[in-house]
């Protein structure tokens, strides 16, 4: 089986080297085409994952017709805003039983749609699933024990991925709540830079407990009010990628967070970063999924209001800890 992935950056490139021993070929689709004749040539992205080589079955190319002919599973793993463009883009080349699998952690903007639900809108596919979990693209590469969740609302199309892509270092679990765990996988990037900007200030291990504690419950408020599990939340997808992406040191969400705490401005912190951080793209929409379903999300809210509005990121910890009391 040939499998397409539809993004070369550090996690679709890692996503080729893991797994690479599980299909005849894999096709990388790149946006640049000279970066995809380098890729071809070095047998390495260089820009996005240095230092890990690449497979001889992976082939890189910046031509989707060619990316995706044959494919069984197409993978995205773009930015969230440039998810439904690539899809449109997709549709002329798509075998009629191809199996999608979005990886993309986000929400899309204005419509305030999920990656799946992209995708579905798009190409009208049912065979649809979502792939989240903990997961650094340099240790997946490496070949460091990883396991992730596949959740679809169709039990075949997230046991068929499940077998196609699980092996010694790669681990999955099926899920069938792919609302809990697109919302999870998106929430959690806005919380990280939460994370970064406390432990920017110099704040200890109690403030950063607390925020992946209460940051939890807002995703997981959210994530029920839109459908999902409490379950999810408490599993891979929620609280073992939050926890993650709030500590770990190869996370780009955090680290828009410990550049904020040291007073740049976040369109400065952005061009200077060769890859996208979802959390800042992700913050506006998260705040009006809230205002949407009627959850309060004070947590997001205060990171947009740093984001959006340049809210200095002390004041803005002072009105969480000002908040009215309640219970937990």
């Amino acid at each position: 089986m040939t499998l397409a992935i539809i993004g070369a950056g550090s996690w679709g490139t890692a996503l080729a080297v893991v797994l690479a021993q599980k299909f005849e070929a894999i096709r990388l689709w790149v946006h640049e085409p000279g970066l995809a004749a380098r890729i071809n040539t070095t047998r390495e992205n260089e820009v996005f994952l240095p230092g890990f080589p690449l497979p001889a079955n992976v082939e890189a190319t910046a031509d989707l017709e060619t990316a995706l002919r044959g494919a069984g599973i197409v993978m995205g793993v773009m930015p969230s805003h440039y998810a439904r463009g690539l899809y449109r883009q997709m549709l002329p080349f798509l075998d009629a039983d191809v199996t999608f699998v979005s990886a993309t952690k986000g929400i899309e903007t204005g419509s305030l749609l999920r990656m799946s639900q992209v995708v579905a809108e798009v190409t009208g596919s049912s065979n649809i699933a979502v792939l989240s979990g903990p997961t650094f693209a340099k240790e997946v590469a490496r070949g460091e024990p990883a396991a992730v969740v596949v959740a679809s609302t169709d039990p075949e199309s997230a046991a068929r991925v499940q077998t196609a892509f699980s092996g010694p270092t790669f681990r999955l679990y099926t899920n069938q709540d792919p609302v809990g765990v697109e919302v999870g996988a998106a929430l959690k990037n806005v919380i990280a830079i939460g994370a970064g900007v406390c432990v920017g200030l110099g704040l200890g291990n109690n403030t950063l407990a607390a925020l992946i504690t209460r940051g939890l419950a807002e995703i997981t408020r959210l994530a029920v009010a839109m459908g999902g599990q409490q379950k999810t939340l408490s599993g891979l997808a929620g609280l073992g990628d939050l926890v993650l992406t709030c500590s770990g040191t190869l996370s780009r969400n955090r680290h828009v967070g410990l550049e904020l705490a040291k007073g740049r401005k976040i369109g400065e912190i952005t061009g200077s970063m060769a890859m996208v951080a979802e959390g800042v793209e992700t913050c506006g929409a998260a705040a009006a999924l809230g205002a949407k379903f009627g959850v309060d999300l004070p947590i997001i809210q205060q990171m947009q209001a740093v984001l959006e509005r340049g809210k200095p990121p002390r004041e803005a910890l002072r009105d969480l800890m000002e908040r009215s009391l309640k219970g937990e």
